[in-house]
């Protein structure tokens, strides 16, 4: 197997379940437009609180991807 090469790009999902939807959401978003997909690392997980609720989870993913072949 020849060496490869991948490029590494951070996204940041939402979702109102939860991290791993957030997550999730990210994944499949870029596999909209993106090819061979690799390996998605969390970096950081926060949430959005409105009037003592939270209201949305974000899951920051570097995600990376197969450049050529």
């Amino acid at each position: 197997m020849p060496d490869s090469v991948y490029k590494v790009i951070e996204l940041v999902g939402t979702s109102t379940k939860g991290w791993e939807d957030a997550a999730t959401n990210a994944v499949h978003k870029a596999g909209e437009s993106l090819k061979n997909l690799r390996i998605a690392e969390i970096s950081k997980l926060d949430l959005s609180v409105e009037d003592g609720d939270v209201v949305r989870y974000r899951a920051r993913v570097a995600l990376s991807f197969k450049v050529g072949g």
